[in-house]
C-alpha cells in the first residue's frame, strides 16, 4: 500500500531547522563536500526516494576529530536520517537511479559564504561506491583539506 514515516522528533532532536529544502541527483552524481562559513549550519539529512553515501567532514577548529571523514548509507527502505553539526563540510553520491534528498538546516542559505573541500582529497581517501562519477564544475574547483586548514586555521 506504502509507508508513513515520521521524519524528525524535536524530543529526540532538540535544534531548529527554519529553512528546508529538496535536492534531486542522479546515479553516479557527487555533491560535495559543502559547508557554509558565515552563518554555519547545522544539518538534519534524510532521503525521501532513492540511496546515497553520505558522507560528513568534521572541520571544526579544535574538534579532536578534525578531518574525519564519517560515511553512512542513507535510503528510503532504511529509513536513517543523519545530523550534522555545524562546522560539518556535508557531500554525498546517489547510487539509484532518482536520489531525493531533504535538508532541514539550521541556518538560512549563505551563497556567498558556500565553501567546498574536493571530492577526491588524497589526505581524505574517501571511497564513494561510484565508477564513473558526475562531478559538477563548481564542484571540481573545489579546495583541498590542507588548502582549506591553511587558509581558515
Amino acid at each position: 500500500r506504502g509507508y508513513f514515516l515520521e521524519l524528525y522528533k524535536s524530543k529526540i532532536i532538540r535544534k531548529r531547522f527554519p529553512f528546508s529544502c529538496i535536492s534531486l541527483s542522479k546515479k553516479n552524481v557527487i555533491r560535495g563536500l559543502h559547508l557554509q562559513m558565515k552563518n554555519p549550519q547545522a544539518k538534519y539529512i534524510s532521503v525521501l526516494k532513492g540511496k546515497v553515501l553520505d558522507v560528513a567532514v568534521d572541520l571544526r577548529k579544535n574538534s579532536k576529530t578534525f578531518g574525519k571523514v564519517f560515511k553512512i548509507i542513507l535510503s528510503e527502505r532504511n529509513s536513517k536520517s543523519v545530523y550534522l553539526p555545524k562546522g560539518f563540510a556535508h557531500g554525498f553520491c546517489g547510487l539509484d537511479k532518482e536520489n531525493y534528498l531533504l535538508y532541514s538546516c539550521s541556518n538560512y542559505r549563505n551563497k556567498n559564504s558556500e565553501l567546498g573541500i574536493i571530492w577526491n582529497d588524497k589526505d581524505l581517501k574517501i571511497k564513494w561506491l561510484v565508477k564513473k562519477p558526475i562531478i559538477s564544475k563548481k564542484d571540481k574547483n573545489n579546495i583541498t583539506l590542507r588548502k582549506f586548514r591553511k587558509k581558515f586555521y
